[in-house]
């Protein structure tokens, strides 16, 4: 091999060095990596995450709206043993409309608990609990108040279904991605 190619040969070998030092600065120092809330937002638009969480991170409150004596104590410690926080495992205040809570469940969260209200409503079956939306409400805790025609939590396999049936949980209306 020549003098020459030798020479060429560790120019372009330099060259490659000082691209590979130079992609890894930009790419290190690039400011642009986390995107503002603000500029994926409209005017007025609340952030929420609706992207769903593993159980672990999800911190619920369970209330009782029946006449079921220990039924949110009950129902909480399921909860628990599935992976979940409870904060409270309480009797539920009366409902807004002064009449029973003739349902399933109420889940009742904000914009940062969208995804955790959905991986809690899989386990109610699909689309079975009533979902309230609070855009004012704060924290990402939500609260479940089990209804009269509550029977018992979903299994895992059906568990797993609702979550396949949801995907990502939509955004409410005023919100934006977070």
């Amino acid at each position: 091999m020549t003098f020459s190619r030798v020479r060429a040969l560790i120019f372009v070998a330099v060259l490659f060095v000082t691209a590979g030092i130079v992609v890894i600065m930009a790419v290190s120092r690039d400011s642009q990596n986390k995107a503002s809330q603000t500029l994926s937002c409209a005017a007025g638009e609340v952030p929420a995450h609706n992207d769903m969480p593993k159980q672990d991170t999800v911190t619920i409150n369970v209330y009782n709206g029946t006449s079921r004596v220990g039924l949110a104590e009950d129902i909480g410690a399921q909860f628990k043993n599935r992976g979940f926080k409870v904060a409270k495992m309480e009797t539920a205040p009366p409902a807004a409309n002064g009449k029973p809570y003739d349902n399933v469940a109420t889940i009742t969260y904000g914009p940062d608990a969208v995804g955790s209200a959905y991986l809690v409503s899989a386990y109610f079956l699909v689309k079975v609990a009533t979902m309230h939306f609070d855009i004012k409400r704060k924290g990402a805790v939500v609260d479940v108040v089990l209804g009269t025609q509550f029977q018992q939590l979903a299994t895992t396999t059906e568990v797993n279904q609702s979550i396949a049936v949801i995907g990502k949980p939509p955004l409410e209306k005023g919100t934006c991605e977070a």
